[in-house]
């Protein structure tokens, strides 16, 4: 297929259905060499079937694609030897010491020997994992889990690795110290494919797809997918954000209100006459408004601004 040696991944109007639902639909893109590509999307988008096609794991409908070199149709059983997959479950087994783990899937990789001592040194040194390689994995702190499951994942050096919603569950120090890694490998050229529904996370990848409905409906750099964004956001501050969304929801003027953190993100058509509507209906519905100020869109906004343009995402 084209630019199948180009390019580590290759798709061309993917599409998978189970019966009568069709989960992608006609999906096409390109990851280039050494990049950290984002895939997001709201839950049921199509995100987790796309990798399974792409890995090897499910059978695509109709469309192509190749993965590392290897076509995704014809030739799924030598995919799994070519990539490194980390699921958001970590595929560890938790019955086993570390070290157990680590050689197990050395050994369903085919590496032994003194790559595999190297391996094995490279693979605690990352994970600081030094000292414990007799300790049960059951026992270990989740972000010493996700990084022996990454580690264990790159086990047979990879060039292109799959991390599907890899920090779920994980803190915020914890997920920040993966990324530290993922840049370091994407640095010395693994690629990375990664999907996650942390909208910061997403700051950190080279390029993003967003997928809503099975479809690709975005595909661009992060600051690129921020420019497309031309409706106002403005930044609300109240005494009571849930009960502000509600005040909010249906009126002239106001596209989205949600809640961002503990303050508000609402998308309007127009700065002033969208500040005085929410001055009004908050009045109305007796929440005290502390502040607005108009900002530049996050990814979250351009998240739900693209998503709902798209007719929202799927519910339920």
């Amino acid at each position: 297929m084209a630019d199948r040696g180009q390019h580590p991944v290759v798709v061309r109007a993917l599409t998978r259905r189970f019966g009568d639902f069709t989960a992608v639909d006609d999906v096409t893109f390109d990851v280039r060499s050494g990049e950290i590509f984002g895939f997001l999307g709201p839950n049921g988008a199509g995100k987790t079937t796309t990798i399974k096609m792409l890995t090897g794991l499910l059978a695509p409908t109709s469309g192509e694609g190749s993965v590392a070199g290897l076509d995704i149709r014809t030739e799924r059983s030598g995919i799994s030897s070519r990539i490194g997959y980390m699921s958001q479950r970590f595929s560890l087994y938790t019955d086993l010491t570390v070290r157990e783990n680590i050689d197990l899937f050395a050994g369903l990789y085919g590496v032994e020997g003194d790559r595999l001592e190297e391996r094995r040194r490279w693979i605690l040194d990352m994970a600081e994992l030094q000292g414990a390689e007799g300790r049960p994995t059951a026992e270990l702190p989740l972000g010493w889990k996700q990084r022996l499951a990454l580690g264990c994942a790159l086990v047979h050096e990879p060039p292109i690795l799959f991390l599907d919603e890899p920090t779920s569950g994980v803190d915020p120090m914890a997920r920040r110290r993966f990324w530290d890694l993922i840049d370091g490998l994407a640095d010395h050229g693994t690629t990375v494919f990664v999907s996650t529904h942390y909208m910061e996370e997403a700051e950190y990848c080279h390029r993003l797809a967003l997928l809503n409905r099975g479809r690709l409906i975005a595909l661009d750099t992060p600051r690129a997918l921020r420019a497309r964004v031309v409706e106002p956001i403005l930044e609300v501050r109240t005494d009571d954000a849930p009960g502000a969304v509600e005040a909010l929801r249906g009126m002239d003027g106001i596209l989205e209100a949600a809640m961002f953190g503990r303050t508000l993100h609402v998308t309007v058509t127009d700065s002033a006459r969208g500040a005085d509507a929410v001055h009004r209906a908050l009045g109305s519905a007796g929440r005290n408004v502390d502040r607005i100020t108009q900002i530049e869109p996050s990814l979250e906004d351009v998240f739900v601004s693209l998503v709902r343009a798209e007719g929202g995402a799927v519910i339920g």
